[in-house]
């Protein structure tokens, strides 16, 4: 019994690690895998909550600390990848004063991260839902667009605009009061259960089109998808 209380702890310290891992290996330019140990704290983040909710021993400090590795991993770690990515990328020429400025303004969304877990620690409304976008999918976000349109980004004039404009937005999604769909099934039917089965099923097609790329657009298309369902 002893064991079992610290088992859903340690694989959210799973996660934390993973997410230290990530930002070591984005401080040194390399995304990729920067990214996939992102998904591995994601896997982590999954398995923690449904491994207390299974084993019955949820706790306060649980809760605490998964709030204190989503930080790290969905927050810190996405934001060293863009600050990395900023600061060796092109500039306009009339930007290029503000080289070793702006790349810092991709940890803006670090704190918007821990902003929106602390919202969501004190939020009852976001049990079978939530409110503004989860930082697990804003992180996957992040890294598929950097990996998936590594050409584009090396080769648009418009792309440090593009960065610069998703990371306000992105931000701000965060903290928006927007409601969110979440992936959870009380039963199985159809009914009731529409727009997820809508939401999974065009994410295939997604998937096998446009591989790594494709969980960008997966998470813009949630976004919109919520902003319409809500409508």
């Amino acid at each position: 019994m002893a064991i079992k209380k610290h088992i859903p702890n340690t694989i959210t310290c799973c996660n934390l690690v993973s997410g230290c891992i990530a930002i070591a290996f984005a401080f040194s330019g390399n995304a990729k895998v920067a990214f996939g140990f992102i998904i591995l704290g994601a896997i982590f983040d999954f398995f923690d909550g449904m491994s207390a909710r299974l084993l019955h021993v949820s706790s306060p400090i649980g809760k605490e600390l998964d709030s204190l590795a989503d930080v790290i991993t969905f927050g810190v770690a996405p934001s060293t990848i863009l600050f990395s990515l900023l600061s060796v990328m092109d500039y306009p020429s009339f930007l290029e004063p503000l080289r070793t400025i702006l790349p810092f303004s991709a940890y803006i969304m670090a704190a918007f991260s821990a902003l929106r877990l602390a919202k969501f620690n004190l939020d009852e409304r976001q049990s079978l839902g939530f409110i503004g976008l989860p930082t697990p999918a804003n992180a996957l976000f992040w890294g598929s667009l950097i990996i998936g349109g590594g050409q584009w980004i090396e080769t648009s004039p418009s792309a440090l605009f593009v960065l610069l404009g998703g990371i306000v937005a992105s931000s701000w999604l965060m903290v928006a009061e927007i409601p969110m769909f979440a992936l959870k099934f009380k039963e199985w039917g159809w009914k009731g259960n529409q727009v997820k089965y809508l939401f999974l099923l065009t994410c295939i097609p997604l998937l096998l089109i446009f591989g790594i790329a494709s969980l960008a657009i997966i998470i813009a298309w949630y976004v919109l998808l919520s902003i319409i369902v809500r409508k």
